[in-house]
């Protein structure tokens, strides 16, 4: 049973901070492509994920200058392990064979950038440097391959031999032009090359005339001649020839061998490349956690969340882009169900959605943006945010939440995290009171963490539910806000609304006056205030049982009618 889904991660924002991440290697990607979470009863094996982080955030601030040989090492590293793979029963090229040398140098520099550090053995390298001097018979240590001599005494007399004949042809071709030059008054290039434009035809045909001289090449504006081989240089050609037959299969025997070692270190260098994989991942969650003031959760064993002022990184990022400050938020949650309510613009959604963020990354082995988290780990974490709609089977705004819903309820068990957001708000308010109602009544006696927002307010009382309000414009200054609306443009209004609402959650009593911020809000925009007046009323007086009374009301004269 999975954690959660993508759409969970994706709301959420943990997918945003995967993709945030700063993973350089090859194996790196792809140990984050396979994450898994860490459920409950592996308590111990996430401890041991923060330490690592904790050690490598160490290394970050005590020498820094490592870090960066560290990324700078991890950015030129290829995923060899097809080759590695092939190199069982395949002669690997040359290029091949430069690639795993290259890698090899790579593993190398990184046991001597982390040599003396006090860092988890699941990072210290497996030994390949004998491999390294079997590629590298020279001990020169550079990022590059060739067949070296020194890899066989074979070829390199074979090498030697046609380095000979090659010098042997150019003495030659050296006495040649030097005959041809005197005789013929003509002055060739060190490349045995005389050039002749086309348009001196007289000369063209005189050269073609000179038996030392054959054409080479020409194009349109020149032919080019060169020197016309003796027999004895086509001799020697011959014999540089079959020399060739000779080293190529030479070479061919040197890179069988070093392609069947190369894979006797198989699974060494295999086991290195996931080393540096998760290396590489646990090095990202480290600087990640520095660059955004994260902090380590304190893993409990109760089915419990405390958050203290977290952030939510999408929704702070945005903000810090615009020159403004996030307000950090703290709830407490424990089995069962608690409810915040408020008007939009509230950050109800965003509440909820760090909820669901400090959980996942947690569960991930991720520091979490919060001056302070402790949390029991959860079997199963599934937010639901309003207007979920599946246009392809043709479901409506209210269908597609409700199936989402039975999928929830289907899939949850004990440990579960359940972030609802303003449930049954695509359908009328009777309905969606009485739907809200009866799913807190269902959730509040299972062993679920039930976090749901809603602006139905009576759905809040009862025992067993914990209500949260946001904030909101209570502690506004109505007088100074009114000042400011008063000659702004209508985007310009919604951003200092924005500015003086106070997304802080606190712990509403049972029977406590709800601040009406969406009548605030409405008021302050300029609505009628006939219009408000009257909604304080019906607020006021009767609240719902005014609007029920006003259904039965039009039950009834639909009877009349019939």
């Amino acid at each position: 049973m999975r954690l959660s889904n993508v759409k969970t991660r994706n709301e959420t924002g943990l997918e945003h901070v995967l993709h945030d991440m700063n993973v350089l290697t090859p194996f790196g990607k792809k140990h984050l492509k396979e994450f898994v979470p860490f459920m409950p009863g592996e308590e111990t094996r996430l401890e041991e994920e923060f330490q690592k982080i904790e050690e490598l955030l160490c290394l970050y601030g005590e020498k820094p200058q490592k870090i960066d040989l560290l990324l700078e090492t991890f950015m030129d590293m290829k995923d060899v392990s097809f080759t590695i793979e092939r190199s069982k029963n395949n002669a690997l090229t040359v290029v091949e064979l430069f690639e795993i040398k290259s890698l090899l140098l790579k593993m190398r520099r990184l046991s001597e950038i982390l040599e003396g550090e006090e860092l988890s053995q699941e990072f210290v390298l497996l030994g390949t440097a004998a491999l390294l001097d079997e590629l590298d018979p020279r001990n020169d240590r550079l990022d590059t391959f060739y067949l070296y001599d020194e890899f066989s005494e074979k070829l390199a007399m074979q090498r030697k031999k046609k380095r000979d004949l090659e010098l042997k042809i150019r003495r030659e071709q050296k006495q040649i032009k030097q005959m041809v030059e005197s005789k013929y008054g003509i002055s060739m290039s060190p490349k045995f090359d005389y050039v002749v434009s086309k348009s001196n035809k007289e000369l063209v045909k005189i050269v073609h005339e000179i038996p030392e001289l054959v054409v080479g090449d020409e194009d349109y504006m020149s032919v080019i001649f060169t020197l016309k081989n003796t027999e004895e240089i086509e001799g020697i050609i011959r014999e540089m020839d079959a020399l060739a037959v000779i080293i190529e299969d030479e070479e061919l025997q040197i890179r069988e061998r070093l392609s069947k070692r190369i894979y006797t270190f198989r699974e060494s260098l295999l086991k290195n490349c996931e080393k540096i994989g998760k290396l590489d991942v646990t090095l990202a969650k480290a600087i990640y956690a520095k660059q955004h003031s994260c902090v380590k959760p304190i893993v409990v064993k109760d089915h419990a969340m405390e958050i203290q002022e977290g952030r939510h990184l999408i929704v702070e990022g945005i903000l810090k882009s615009k020159g403004k400050s996030y307000c950090p938020v703290s709830i407490a949650l424990k089995d069962g169900v608690t409810c915040i309510t408020g008007a939009n613009m509230g950050g109800k959604t965003v509440s909820l959605k760090l909820v669901g963020l400090v959980a996942l990354l947690t569960q991930y082995g991720f520091f979490v943006p919060c001056r302070e988290a402790k949390l029991g780990l959860s079997n199963y974490v599934h937010i639901l945010i309003g207007d979920s709609q599946s246009m392809e089977r043709g479901l409506s705004s209210f269908g597609g939440e409700m199936e989402e819903l039975k999928e929830i309820l289907d899939h949850s068990r004990e440990r579960s995290l359940l972030l609802i957001d303003e449930i049954a708000s695509g359908t009328n308010p009777i309905e969606g009171l009485a739907l809200t109602k009866s799913l807190v009544e269902y959730l509040k006696i299972r062993p679920y963490i039930s976090l749901i927002t809603t602006h139905f307010d009576s759905v809040t009382v009862g025992q067993g539910i914990r209500n949260m309000q946001v904030m909101g414009l209570a502690n506004a200054d109505f007088r100074k806000l009114e000042r400011e609306l008063k000659y702004a443009n209508r985007k310009e209004r919604i951003d200092i609304i924005g500015k003086y609402m106070d997304y802080r959650l606190y712990s509403a009593e049972s029977g406590e006056e709800i601040p009406k911020d969406a009548l605030n809000i409405a008021k302050i925009l300029g609505i009628n205030d006939e219009i408000i007046g009257k909604a304080k009323e019906i607020l006021d007086s009767s609240g719902w049982n005014y609007i029920e009374t006003l259904k039965n009301e039009g039950e009834r004269r639909k009877k009349d009618e019939k």
